[in-house]
C-alpha cells in the first residue's frame, strides 16, 4: 500500500467526505480544488450518475452488475441501490478493497476482486465464479477509464466480448473536447490536479469515447454530460460524458 503518493480512489473519497484517505491525498486534493473549486461537485454528480444508471438498469430487469475501478465503498453503492442483485466490484487500490471487503463480508451477493481493470481475462476469471456470465451483465466503468493509460477500447472490448448480447456497459469519462470553452478549461486544471498524483488522468475526445463503445446501442440521450442522463438533472455541466449502451 502506497501511502506516500495520492491515488484516486482515495482522493475520490475525500471529495465525497469519507475517511479512508492519507495526508498526501488530501494535499493533492487541496491542489485540485485550487484549478478548479467545483471538483467535489463533480464527484458528487459522478456518483448520483452512477445511482441513476443502476436504478435505471433494475427497472429494466438487470440484476447483475460488474464495478469496474469501484473504489472506496462510500454512500450509494451498488449492492444498496440494487440489493436483489449479484455484484463483484472490482478494483486494485488495497484501501478500496480492504474496505470493500469489510462493508460486504455477510453478503453472499457480493464479492470483491482486487484486479487491475486493464487485465480483463484476470478479472473475468475471478467475478466470473460469482456472476453468470451466460446471462446479461452491467458493467460499470464510471469515473475511472480516464485514469488508464491503454487503449481503453482495446480494454473495453474484451469485457463485451465475454459478455452476451443483451448485456449493458455504462461509463463516464472526463473530457476536454466541449463546445463551451469554460467548461474545457475546467476539466484541463482536473487533469493538471493530478499529474503529479499516482492517477494521472487523461482526457479523451468524444471520437476516442464513441470508438471505445463500438458494439453497443447507445441509450437515449446518446452521449451527454453525466448530470443530463437520462435526463437532465439541472445542475451545471461537469465536463464528463455518461454512455450507456447495449450490447447488439
Amino acid at each position: 500500500m502506497d501511502v506516500e503518493r495520492a491515488n484516486a480512489a482515495r482522493i475520490y473519497d475525500y471529495f465525497l467526505g469519507g475517511a479512508h484517505h492519507f495526508e498526501a491525498d488530501r494535499v493533492q486534493a487541496e491542489r485540485i480544488l485550487a484549478g478548479n473549486p467545483d471538483m467535489a461537485h463533480t464527484c458528487r454528480a459522478n456518483r448520483s450518475y452512477l445511482g441513476r444508471v443502476v436504478r435505471w438498469c433494475t427497472a429494466h430487469g438487470y440484476d447483475q452488475f460488474l464495478d469496474l475501478g469501484s473504489g472506496i465503498p462510500t454512500v450509494g453503492n451498488v449492492h444498496e441501490i440494487a440489493p436483489a442483485a449479484r455484484v463483484a466490484y472490482v478494483d486494485v487500490e488495497a484501501v478500496a478493497v480492504e474496505y470493500a471487503r469489510e462493508l460486504t463480508a455477510d453478503l453472499d451477493a457480493v464479492t470483491v476482486v482486487q484486479a487491475d481493470l486493464t487485465v480483463p481475462y484476470r478479472v473475468l476469471e475471478a467475478a466470473g465464479a460469482h456472476l453468470d456470465l451466460r446471462r446479461p451483465v452491467v458493467v460499470l466503468a464510471i469515473a475511472v477509464l480516464h485514469f488508464v493509460d491503454d487503449d481503453i477500447a482495446a480494454v473495453l472490448g474484451a469485457y463485451r466480448d465475454a459478455t452476451v448480447p443483451g448485456s449493458v456497459l455504462a461509463i463516464s469519462h472526463g473530457s476536454a473536447d466541449h463546445d463551451d470553452p469554460a467548461l474545457a478549461a475546467r476539466t484541463r486544471a482536473i487533469q493538471e490536479g493530478y499529474r503529479t498524483s499516482a492517477s494521472p488522468v487523461h482526457l479523451r475526445d468524444r471520437s476516442v469515447l464513441a470508438r471505445a463503445v463500438a458494439g453497443y446501442d447507445l441509450v437515449e440521450p446518446s452521449m451527454v454530460d453525466i448530470v443530463a442522463w437520462p435526463e437532465s438533472t439541472g445542475e451545471e455541466a461537469v465536463g464528463a460524458y455518461a454512455l450507456v449502451g447495449r450490447k447488439v
